[in-house]
Protein backbone atom coordinates (compact mmCIF):
# COMPACT_ATOMS: atom_id res chain seq x y z
CA UNK A 1 0.00 0.00 0.00
CA UNK A 2 1.12 3.54 -0.72
CA UNK A 3 2.43 5.94 1.93
CA UNK A 4 2.38 9.72 1.75
CA UNK A 5 3.99 12.25 4.06
CA UNK A 6 1.64 15.11 4.92
CA UNK A 7 3.35 18.43 5.60
CA UNK A 8 2.27 20.71 8.43
CA UNK A 9 1.65 24.32 7.42
CA UNK A 10 1.93 27.06 10.02
CA UNK A 11 0.33 29.73 7.84
CA UNK A 12 -3.40 30.28 8.24
CA UNK A 13 -5.60 29.27 5.32
CA UNK A 14 -7.93 32.25 5.26
CA UNK A 15 -10.44 30.63 2.90
CA UNK A 16 -10.86 27.57 0.71
CA UNK A 17 -10.54 29.82 -2.36
CA UNK A 18 -7.09 30.91 -1.17
CA UNK A 19 -5.97 27.36 -0.48
CA UNK A 20 -4.48 26.50 -3.93
CA UNK A 21 -2.19 29.55 -3.77
CA UNK A 22 -1.12 28.67 -0.22
CA UNK A 23 -0.29 25.08 -1.22
CA UNK A 24 1.65 26.41 -4.21
CA UNK A 25 3.66 28.65 -1.87
CA UNK A 26 4.32 25.72 0.47
CA UNK A 27 5.38 23.57 -2.53
CA UNK A 28 2.88 20.81 -1.79
CA UNK A 29 3.04 18.33 -4.66
CA UNK A 30 0.10 16.71 -6.42
CA UNK A 31 -0.40 12.95 -6.22
CA UNK A 32 -2.20 10.99 -8.96
CA UNK A 33 -5.48 9.20 -8.49
CA UNK A 34 -4.99 6.81 -11.38
CA UNK A 35 -5.79 3.21 -10.44
CA UNK A 36 -8.48 1.70 -12.69
CA UNK A 37 -9.71 -1.12 -10.46
CA UNK A 38 -12.38 -2.62 -12.72
CA UNK A 39 -11.01 -2.22 -16.27
CA UNK A 40 -13.35 -4.73 -17.90
CA UNK A 41 -16.46 -2.91 -16.69
CA UNK A 42 -15.23 0.67 -16.21
CA UNK A 43 -12.05 1.32 -18.22
CA UNK A 44 -12.32 5.12 -18.40
CA UNK A 45 -9.66 7.00 -16.44
CA UNK A 46 -10.02 10.78 -16.14
CA UNK A 47 -6.94 12.82 -15.25
CA UNK A 48 -7.20 13.36 -11.49
CA UNK A 49 -4.75 14.42 -8.81
CA UNK A 50 -4.83 15.67 -5.23
CA UNK A 51 -2.54 17.31 -2.73
CA UNK A 52 -2.88 17.40 1.02
CA UNK A 53 -1.41 19.31 3.96
CA UNK A 54 -2.56 20.16 7.46
CA UNK A 55 -2.54 22.79 10.19
CA UNK A 56 -3.04 22.63 13.95
CA UNK A 57 -6.78 22.58 13.40
CA UNK A 58 -7.61 21.29 9.90
CA UNK A 59 -6.77 19.09 6.93
CA UNK A 60 -6.21 21.01 3.67
CA UNK A 61 -7.17 19.21 0.48
CA UNK A 62 -7.02 20.27 -3.18
CA UNK A 63 -8.14 18.22 -6.20
CA UNK A 64 -7.64 18.84 -9.92
CA UNK A 65 -9.76 16.99 -12.50
CA UNK A 66 -9.87 16.72 -16.29
CA UNK A 67 -12.67 14.56 -17.66
CA UNK A 68 -14.90 14.13 -20.69
CA UNK A 69 -18.08 15.34 -18.99
CA UNK A 70 -19.09 16.81 -15.62
CA UNK A 71 -22.32 17.07 -13.67
CA UNK A 72 -23.39 18.66 -10.37
CA UNK A 73 -27.07 17.81 -10.03
CA UNK A 74 -27.07 17.79 -6.24
CA UNK A 75 -26.88 21.03 -4.27
CA UNK A 76 -27.81 19.90 -0.75
CA UNK A 77 -25.26 18.42 1.62
CA UNK A 78 -25.49 14.68 2.27
CA UNK A 79 -27.39 14.12 -0.97
CA UNK A 80 -26.28 11.62 -3.66
CA UNK A 81 -23.14 13.49 -4.73
CA UNK A 82 -21.33 10.27 -5.75
CA UNK A 83 -23.60 10.05 -8.78
CA UNK A 84 -22.27 13.43 -9.97
CA UNK A 85 -18.67 14.25 -10.89
CA UNK A 86 -17.28 13.46 -7.46
CA UNK A 87 -13.99 13.34 -5.58
CA UNK A 88 -13.76 11.49 -2.29
CA UNK A 89 -11.54 11.16 0.79
CA UNK A 90 -11.96 8.18 3.12
CA UNK A 91 -9.93 7.96 6.34
CA UNK A 92 -9.61 6.30 9.74
CA UNK A 93 -8.48 9.07 12.13
CA UNK A 94 -8.88 7.18 15.40
CA UNK A 95 -7.58 3.98 16.99
CA UNK A 96 -10.73 2.06 16.14
CA UNK A 97 -12.59 0.73 13.10
CA UNK A 98 -14.61 3.88 12.39
CA UNK A 99 -13.85 5.49 9.04
CA UNK A 100 -15.19 8.68 7.48
CA UNK A 101 -16.24 9.18 3.88
CA UNK A 102 -16.06 12.77 2.68
CA UNK A 103 -17.47 13.04 -0.83
CA UNK A 104 -17.71 16.27 -2.82
CA UNK A 105 -19.16 16.95 -6.25
CA UNK A 106 -17.69 19.47 -8.68
CA UNK A 107 -19.92 22.25 -7.33
CA UNK A 108 -18.71 21.80 -3.76
CA UNK A 109 -21.75 19.96 -2.43
CA UNK A 110 -20.49 17.51 0.17
CA UNK A 111 -21.47 14.36 2.02
CA UNK A 112 -19.80 13.25 5.24
CA UNK A 113 -20.52 9.90 6.84
CA UNK A 114 -18.99 7.84 9.64
CA UNK A 115 -19.21 4.24 10.75
CA UNK A 116 -17.40 0.92 10.76
CA UNK A 117 -18.97 -0.39 7.55
CA UNK A 118 -21.03 0.48 4.50
CA UNK A 119 -24.34 -0.37 6.18
CA UNK A 120 -24.00 1.67 9.38
CA UNK A 121 -23.16 5.16 8.13
CA UNK A 122 -24.13 8.18 10.20
CA UNK A 123 -24.20 11.47 8.31
CA UNK A 124 -22.80 14.62 9.85
CA UNK A 125 -25.46 17.13 10.84
CA UNK A 126 -25.83 20.55 9.26
CA UNK A 127 -23.74 22.49 11.82
CA UNK A 128 -20.82 20.13 11.19
CA UNK A 129 -21.20 20.34 7.40
CA UNK A 130 -21.15 24.13 7.59
CA UNK A 131 -17.68 24.03 9.18
CA UNK A 132 -16.17 22.42 6.05
CA UNK A 133 -15.00 25.27 3.84
CA UNK A 134 -15.20 24.63 0.09
CA UNK A 135 -14.23 26.28 -3.15
CA UNK A 136 -15.03 25.07 -6.65
CA UNK A 137 -13.51 26.51 -9.82
CA UNK A 138 -16.91 25.89 -11.47
CA UNK A 139 -18.85 27.83 -8.85
CA UNK A 140 -21.39 26.51 -6.36
CA UNK A 141 -24.49 26.37 -8.57
CA UNK A 142 -25.87 23.00 -9.68
CA UNK A 143 -25.92 21.98 -13.34
CA UNK A 144 -26.75 19.02 -15.54
CA UNK A 145 -24.10 17.10 -17.45
CA UNK A 146 -21.80 19.21 -19.58
CA UNK A 147 -19.87 17.60 -22.41
CA UNK A 148 -16.91 18.48 -24.61
CA UNK A 149 -14.18 18.15 -22.02
CA UNK A 150 -14.22 19.63 -18.53
CA UNK A 151 -11.52 20.84 -16.16
CA UNK A 152 -12.25 21.72 -12.57
CA UNK A 153 -10.76 22.05 -9.10
CA UNK A 154 -12.07 21.61 -5.57
CA UNK A 155 -10.37 22.96 -2.43
CA UNK A 156 -11.47 21.91 1.04
CA UNK A 157 -10.58 23.01 4.56
CA UNK A 158 -11.73 20.20 6.86
CA UNK A 159 -11.52 21.09 10.56
CA UNK A 160 -10.52 18.35 12.97
CA UNK A 161 -13.89 18.87 14.64
CA UNK A 162 -15.67 17.66 11.48
CA UNK A 163 -14.70 14.11 12.44
CA UNK A 164 -17.68 14.12 14.69
CA UNK A 165 -17.38 10.65 16.23
CA UNK A 166 -13.92 11.45 17.58
CA UNK A 167 -12.18 14.14 19.61
CA UNK A 168 -9.07 15.01 17.59
CA UNK A 169 -6.88 17.63 19.22
CA UNK A 170 -3.90 17.25 16.88
CA UNK A 171 -2.83 15.22 13.86
CA UNK A 172 0.85 15.92 14.34
CA UNK A 173 2.94 12.75 14.27
CA UNK A 174 -0.02 10.50 13.54
CA UNK A 175 -0.20 7.71 10.99
CA UNK A 176 -3.66 7.54 9.45
CA UNK A 177 -4.99 5.05 6.93
CA UNK A 178 -6.85 6.62 4.00
CA UNK A 179 -7.77 6.44 0.33
CA UNK A 180 -8.72 8.99 -2.32
CA UNK A 181 -11.19 8.45 -5.14
CA UNK A 182 -12.85 9.88 -8.24
CA UNK A 183 -16.19 8.59 -9.46
CA UNK A 184 -19.26 9.52 -11.44
CA UNK A 185 -21.91 6.83 -11.12
CA UNK A 186 -24.50 8.44 -13.38
CA UNK A 187 -22.30 10.19 -15.94
CA UNK A 188 -22.29 9.24 -19.62
CA UNK A 189 -19.06 7.37 -18.89
CA UNK A 190 -19.23 5.98 -15.34
CA UNK A 191 -15.86 5.46 -13.66
CA UNK A 192 -14.31 4.47 -10.34
CA UNK A 193 -10.63 5.24 -9.81
CA UNK A 194 -8.53 5.34 -6.67
CA UNK A 195 -5.18 6.31 -5.15
CA UNK A 196 -4.64 2.87 -3.64
CA UNK A 197 -5.82 -0.20 -5.57
CA UNK A 198 -8.93 -2.10 -4.53
CA UNK A 199 -8.91 -5.80 -5.39
CA UNK A 200 -12.56 -6.83 -5.21
CA UNK A 201 -14.88 -7.97 -8.01
CA UNK A 202 -17.10 -4.89 -8.35
CA UNK A 203 -16.86 -1.18 -7.51
CA UNK A 204 -16.76 -0.63 -3.76
CA UNK A 205 -14.93 2.27 -2.12
CA UNK A 206 -16.04 1.25 1.37
CA UNK A 207 -13.10 -1.10 1.77
CA UNK A 208 -10.77 0.19 4.51
CA UNK A 209 -8.59 -2.92 4.19
CA UNK A 210 -7.23 -1.33 1.00
CA UNK A 211 -6.47 2.10 2.46
CA UNK A 212 -2.95 3.49 2.18
CA UNK A 213 -1.16 5.47 4.88
CA UNK A 214 -0.85 9.19 5.54
CA UNK A 215 2.10 10.15 7.73
CA UNK A 216 1.41 13.52 9.36
CA UNK A 217 4.77 15.16 9.97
Amino acid sequence: MKELKVKKINAVAESAEALPALLDKEQIKFQPIDVVNWPDQYPYRPDVSFRIAYTDHAILLHYKVKEETARARYGGDNESVWTDSCVEFFLIPGQDSIYYNLECNCAGTALLGAGSGRSDRQHADSPVMQTIQRWSSLGRETFEERTGGMEWEIALIIPNSAFFQHQISSLSGKSIRANFYKCGDELQTPHYISWNPITVEKPDFHRPEFFGTLLFE
